[in-house]
Formats: C-alpha cells, sequence, structure tokens
C-alpha cells in the first residue's frame, strides 16, 4: 500500500492542524493505521493508532486529550486532529500501515507501510 501524508505546517502554540493520510494500492480496511512523528536530532516515537474498523484508537501519553485519530475507509484515508499544539510537538509526521488491523501498536516494527512524512512547526 502507497501512503501520501499531508496538512503539516507552520502554527503558533494553541492552534490546530489536521492531517491526512491517504492511502492507494491495497484494500485500506485491511490495515491498522498509526502515526508516529519524528524530531531533529531524535527518535522516532508512537504518536496515535487506530484498528481497521475504528473501534478501538491508542495514543501516548504526551497527545492524549490533545490529539484525535479517525479514519474514513469510503475514502482511504485516516486523519491526525491536531489541538492545543505545543513547540515540544513539533517534528516530521509520518503515517503507517499495520497489517494486524485489529490491533493499535505502538511499535514501529510492527508497521509494514510507511508514508513519506509531513513538517509540523509550532511556534512559540
Amino acid at each position: 500500500v502507497q501512503l501520501q501524508a499531508s496538512g503539516g505546517g507552520l502554527v503558533q502554540a494553541g492552534g490546530s492542524l489536521r492531517l491526512s493520510c491517504a492511502a492507494s494500492g491495497r484494500t485500506f480496511s485491511n490495515y491498522a493505521m498509526g502515526w508516529f512523528r519524528q524530531a531533529p536530532g531524535e527518535e522516532r516515537e508512537f504518536v496515535s493508532a487506530i484498528t481497521w474498523s475504528g473501534d478501538r484508537t491508542n495514543y501516548a501519553d504526551s497527545v492524549k486529550g490533545r490529539f484525535t485519530i479517525s479514519r474514513d475507509n469510503a475514502k482511504n484515508t485516516v486523519y491526525l486532529q491536531m489541538n492545543s499544539l505545543k513547540p515540544e510537538d513539533t517534528a516530521v509526521y509520518y503515517c503507517a500501515a499495520d497489517r494486524s488491523r485489529s490491533l493499535t501498536s505502538s511499535r514501529i516494527r510492527d508497521y509494514d507501510y510507511w508514508g513519506q512524512g509531513t513538517q509540523v512547526t509550532v511556534s512559540s
């Protein structure tokens, strides 16, 4: 499956952004989807994940209550709504697909396909 992330940009602290990740090539509903991020000089880290049906989600503690993951299987797209953004949210955000579609893994190695990333910059 090919993944294309979009929606990043520059926003002030306290602002909001919505990231999108469009999938193509294979049946989108066969996959759980996740969002990860990587700040300069840091390792890639888990942000959020959602099962194929959307019935379960998982969030990193650092974004819980501020970010919301969702998906629209008819549009082959997963979203990440990011509210109350902080400067420490600045990173390249990546979407990823996991063939274990009923899980919401936080482990990088569990994901089979990755998008190219979209930059999110939060100014203070």
